[in-house]
């Protein structure tokens, strides 16, 4: 009896295991067939490998985001990870002394600006001036002194992408996930460089569909600027200010012009450029800064650049002679005052080509004595073809 008994429990064990490990593998099954069939398995995957680049991007966890705020984080930058700081901006002290105050300290110090409602933190901050003057470099730095997510707003790419494919309604939300993301993400700075491309003036011959754009964006901002603890600022820059739509204008609380250096600051860009570079020790900067004159922050950049290469040349004229040289020698003042001699800024050239372009082509401004000549001939005309019907 008691092994009988024995044997019906063993049995009995041995049938339910083997039922629980079927039901086990039937539901396995089922989920990868179900995995396997889902027609947005590859859109989900490539999703949540977006959202794991994003969280590790920003040293962050993962954070839930809908398909419109995943295309958005692709233009999040670190602040981080960001290699421009105020003092590798040269120049412009007073401006980054009033940007610290009026815009970092805010989103870096929250609590200082908890009173009240005049110290709340800014919401919308334009930079304009002409370019190459350190506009896009001031908003990276402001990023990075503040410690901001750095969202990289480009406008150009979000309606190739959307707009034409599939209409104005996605573009609006993924606008509306600028904001959203934004918010879960901040502190953020919403950066849009050249912003009078996208918010410019909204005229009554313009574009439906791009004035619906604009006006969804700016009642976004708003709602964003109705949250008083929220840490989202919009950041723009441009070179035409007067083409921004005035509305936006109004959003922008703070304008800060970032005009052409001056012959002091135009030193200092020389020393913050030629900063851990092989220099040679006891050039005159404020010399090379008068030979300089109108010359912007991008053009003495590019001017180090072109004198950088001066060594590198002797070093190939030394080896085409048989005497190789390991090191390059160290960057004189002599190359700035040659490179400055020999070379021209970018606009000058530009200006310069297209005017032989025209005189090649054979066309020539006209002159006083040209559109005289043309009344002249005009009124002679008129006296002939009178004489001939009185005839």
């Amino acid at each position: 009896m008691q092994r009988s008994s024995r044997k019906r429990d063993s049995s009995f064990l041995e049938q339910l295991i083997l039922y629980v490990a079927g039901a086990a593998l039937a539901s396995l099954s089922l989920y990868f067939c179900a995995r396997h069939s889902d027609p947005n398995r590859e859109a989900s995957d490539k999703a949540l490998k977006r959202k794991r680049e994003l969280a590790k991007r920003l040293d962050r966890p993962l954070i839930q985001t809908n398909q419109y705020e995943d295309v958005i984080a692709g233009d999040v930058i670190n602040s981080r990870k960001i290699d421009v700081e105020f003092d590798s901006i040269g120049g412009l002290e007073s401006k980054k002394q009033s940007l610290y105050e009026l815009v970092i300290l805010p989103l870096k110090r929250p609590e200082l600006f908890a009173y009240g409602k005049l110290l709340g933190p800014q919401k919308g901050v334009l930079l304009y001036g002409p370019p190459g003057t350190g506009k896009t470099m001031l908003a990276k730095a402001i990023a990075k002194e503040s410690g901001a997510v750095f969202i990289n707003v480009r406008v150009s790419n979000l309606m190739s992408k959307w707009f034409s494919e599939r209409g104005l309604t996605v573009y609006l939300s993924t606008v509306a996930a600028v904001f959203s993301l934004a918010e879960k993400l901040q502190p953020a700075i919403v950066f849009i460089d050249e912003v009078d491309s996208f918010l410019g003036q909204r005229r009554s011959t313009g574009n439906e569909a791009m004035a619906i754009m604009k006006t969804e964006f700016m009642a976004l901002w708003d709602g964003v600027a109705t949250d008083k603890n929220a840490r989202v600022m919009v950041l723009g820059a441009t070179n035409r200010p007067s083409e921004l739509d005035e509305a936006i204008l109004r959003r922008f609380a703070q304008a800060f012009e970032i005009g052409m250096p001056d012959c002091k600051e135009r030193a200092e860009i020389f020393r913050v450029v030629l900063k851990g570079e092989r220099v040679e020790e006891g050039i005159d900067y404020d010399l090379v800064a008068r030979l300089c004159e109108d010359y912007t922050g991008s053009d003495i950049f590019e001017l180090c650049k072109k004198a950088a290469y001066l060594p590198i040349r002797e070093i190939l004229e030394e080896e085409r002679k048989g005497r190789p040289v390991s090191v390059p020698r160290a960057l004189t003042q002599m190359d700035l005052e040659k490179v400055l001699a020999t070379s021209k800024k970018t606009q000058v050239a530009a200006s310069e080509y297209s005017g032989s372009r025209l005189q090649d082509s054979g066309w020539r401004r006209p002159k006083d004595s040209d559109n005289v000549q043309a009344v002249i001939n005009g009124i002679s005309r008129l006296l002939v073809s009178g004489m001939i019907n009185q005839q």
